[in-house]
Order: C-alpha cells, then sequence, then structure tokens
C-alpha cells in the first residue's frame, strides 16, 4: 500500500496599491441628471448607459464610486468634475 502525499499551494494575490484610489460622487440637490451624466461621459470616459446607472446610484444611495486607478490619474478627472459644479473627492 502506498502513501499519496497530496501538496496544498496556496496562492498569494497581490494587490497593486495604486489602483486602490476612487472618485467618489455625492448627490446633491443642484445639478440635473442630465448634467452629471454629460459630465461624467465627458470626464470620467463613461458609456451613457455606465453614467446613467452611476447618476441613479447617487441619487438613491447619496454616493456613487464613478472611477478607479492611480492617483495621478485621478487628480484631473477629480478636479474636473469639482469645476463643473458636482461634489466628489478622492478616497
Amino acid at each position: 500500500m502506498s502513501t499519496k502525499e497530496k501538496i496544498s499551494e496556496k496562492e498569494v494575490v497581490l494587490t497593486d496599491l495604486a489602483h486602490e484610489n476612487e472618485i467618489i460622487l455625492y448627490n446633491d440637490d443642484v445639478n440635473t441628471f442630465e448634467h452629471v451624466i454629460k459630465t461624467l461621459i465627458r470626464v470620467c470616459d463613461h458609456t451613457p448607459e455606465q453614467a446613467e446607472q452611476c447618476s441613479l446610484i447617487v441619487h438613491y444611495k447619496g454616493k456613487c464610486s464613478v472611477k478607479s486607478g492611480p492617483i495621478s490619474e485621478l487628480k484631473p478627472k477629480c478636479s474636473k468634475l469639482l469645476q463643473a459644479g458636482l461634489s466628489a473627492e478622492i478616497l
């Protein structure tokens, strides 16, 4: 009788810390859905469907992550959202 040895391999997943930043968009009572959608398409390269979904999440939940990536890419996008009158921050 032979003994079979089981080898257990653990997969190590390393996360890239540079991609863990997000732009969070917050709800406000000022901007229209149309303005938010057009701004997300222009600034964050969203599809119209994606921008509409984000605007609905923001409206009903109060906030939504609209873009993630390295901080160097998010800063100018967040600035453009703020310049457009939206409430956003990078977390």
